[in-house]
């Protein structure tokens, strides 16, 4: 309601507020109290507050005429482009005064995000492909320190990820940052959101290598399970018939190296078991034994050649977006992946050995080899270039803290689940888990077969995802354009497909890339950035202690300890 000017009367306020009262002359010093006062050519015509109707009609709703139905219109334009409280597009002095807020029943923009969303978002986003990486890391760190070290990276990544969070909150409410690349530039310049934008590129190209080398894997094991089914071979493992084997796991590639057998693996009984001669039919078949399928169908020869002719052209549509609406196959495959080790563990047992005099089974505490797990951690933890757009709907945004804790307690459950379950109840040395635990399953086994069918529908209609937000973000540095030619994008497309192949043909260790590439990215976004931003914005308000400073160093320096570690290490996992 707009406030009295003068000396009048409540009651001659009150008739000149109601739809039917008459025109008349006002002093022209009230025409400056507020824009809604405007003077036609032969009279002075005070504006009724819009929607002032339905409050005096008992909340019906009024007619407008066109001229206010433009003003409501503009007002909810305005009220939408507001969606929080730190934006720069809040509703000015000029377009409506603060005091007619109250009388405006305008529906505000808020959020529509559950707390429920919010954490299942993040759960989603967190677990991918690090998962069937589990128990293999879980085993190159030892049981026990193995679970302490996943907790701990648990508890650093959660703080980390809070600390983006919060960032935004520091800025001033003009800013409007929205991202952590924004806060980064705030703080650090050009170079911060640079550096924040590469690391986070990086991060999506170690995905796509991944994926590459992942979907080579599943499409050879399919397409060989069709083949064998349909040339009748005696391969196919049903879930409760393994024949005459001991076991349905096998060990595809067995440690032979002094560093990796650690002196507990016996070699011998290794090559007379059954569970050795598993793995003959999946090794190659030696020149005599070669047939035309095998020589055209080979998992790191021919197939991610084959692959191109599926994702070459999806990876170079336009707007690749129609693929978002598969995204609930990524949970499905999650359920499946955990019911599939449930399944497969309570076949086989539990199967754990401590005694150092049983050396073919035993199982080490600790192992040298604990930085695979914390590489793989870093990736596996990783929500922090996107944490703040999963939150930015969010219904109740006090909340948000609580809703990133119990999501991290999820995502650490299924990876324990995973880790700790598959690891435990393997039934053959510790050592010969792969770091894709699909791996130790024959291509005949149906349920393998269906894992690897229905990861690799995901895994395709999940790359072109990638693919685009890499390329929108790069481009966008580059070019100031997310497409700016179709020579650009196929020249972009054509690079990063040809860095897949060539992993998927050199390097098909996913263990191995996952945790280079999370402990470099690790590194920049997850315990650098966040801390450098909360050590300068505690000095920019004076609050900077050096507990506080001597803290958050440490955690960049175990961040460039782990990307280190990772190099210590090659050649022994």
């Amino acid at each position: 309601m707009m406030a009295d000017a003068g000396n009048s009367a409540d009651e001659a306020e009150h008739s000149r507020l109601l739809p039917d009262a008459p025109r008349r002359n006002v002093d022209s010093h009230l025409l400056d109290i507020s824009p809604i006062v405007h003077e036609t050519d032969d009279s002075i015509t005070i504006r009724r507050p819009v929607h002032y109707q339905s409050i005096i009609n008992n909340g019906q709703q009024p007619v407008l005429g066109n001229r206010a139905q433009a003003t409501v219109n503009r007002y909810k334009y305005y009220t939408k482009l507001a969606s929080h409280s730190g934006s720069t597009m809040l509703m000015p002095n000029h377009v409506v005064p603060s005091e007619y807020f109250l009388v405006l029943p305008v529906k505000q923009a808020d959020g529509t995000q559950s707390s429920l969303v919010t954490i299942f978002s993040i759960w989603n986003t967190m677990v991918g492909t690090s998962l069937l990486s589990m128990p293999w890391a879980l085993e190159r760190c030892g049981f026990a320190s193995g679970i302490v070290i996943l907790l701990v990276m648990f508890a650093l990544t959660l703080y980390t990820a809070w600390r983006v969070l919060q960032s935004p909150q520091s800025i001033d409410s003009s800013v409007g940052a929205l991202e952590f690349s924004d806060v980064c530039n705030f703080y650090l310049g050009r170079w911060g959101d640079y550096t924040s934008v590469l690391f986070s590129l990086l991060t999506l190209l170690g995905a796509a290598i991944v994926y590459w080398v992942l979907m080579s894997n599943f499409l050879f094991h399919t397409v060989k399970f069709v083949y064998d089914d349909v040339n009748k071979n005696t391969n196919i493992t049903l879930p409760a018939d393994v024949s005459n084997m001991s076991y349905d796991a096998y060990c595809p590639n067995p440690p032979t190296d002094g560093f990796r057998n650690r002196s507990t693996f016996d070699l011998d009984l290794y090559l007379t078991s059954d569970w050795y001669s598993l793995g003959e039919e999946e090794r190659n078949e030696t020149n005599s034994s070669k047939t035309l399928f095998t020589t055209l169908w080979s998992q790191t020869h021919t197939v991610p050649f084959f692959l191109l002719l599926v994702l070459g052209p999806l990876v170079s549509l336009k707007s690749p977006t129609f693929f978002t609406k598969f995204n609930a196959l990524g949970t499905v495959s999650v359920m499946y992946i955990m019911v599939f080790v449930a399944v497969k563990a309570s076949h086989w047992g539990l199967h754990l050995d401590f005694d150092p005099a049983d050396y073919n089974m035993y199982i080490p505490e600790f192992q040298w080899t604990f930085p695979a797990l914390t590489g793989t951690l870093s990736l596996a933890f990783f929500i922090h270039n996107c944490v703040l757009s999963i939150v930015k709907n969010q219904r109740h945004p006090e909340h948000n803290s609580r809703d990133l804790s119990i999501a991290y307690v999820c995502v650490a459950f299924t990876y324990l689940f995973i880790a700790v379950v598959f690891y435990s109840c393997f039934p053959l040395p510790k050592a010969c888990i792969e770091d894709n635990l699909l791996n130790n399953f024959r291509s005949g086994d149906v349920m393998a077969f269906a894992s690897r069918l229905f990861l690799f529908f995901q895994m395709v209609t999940v790359f072109p995802l990638i693919l685009y937000i890499f390329r929108i973000q790069l481009l966008s540095a580059l070019c100031g354009s997310i497409y700016p030619s179709w020579k650009h994008v196929l020249a972009l497309n054509v690079g990063v497909l040809s860095v897949c192949v060539l992993f998927a043909i050199f390097m098909p260790q996913i263990g191995v890339i996952i945790r280079f590439s999370g402990a470099l990215c690790g590194f920049a976004y997850v315990f650098t950035l966040p801390c450098i931003i909360y050590v300068l914005s505690l000095k920019r308000k004076g609050q900077l202690t050096w507990p506080v400073l001597i803290f958050h160093s440490i955690i960049i320096v175990f961040g460039g300890a782990n990307f280190i570690a990772q190099f210590l290490i090659l050649g022994k996992t």
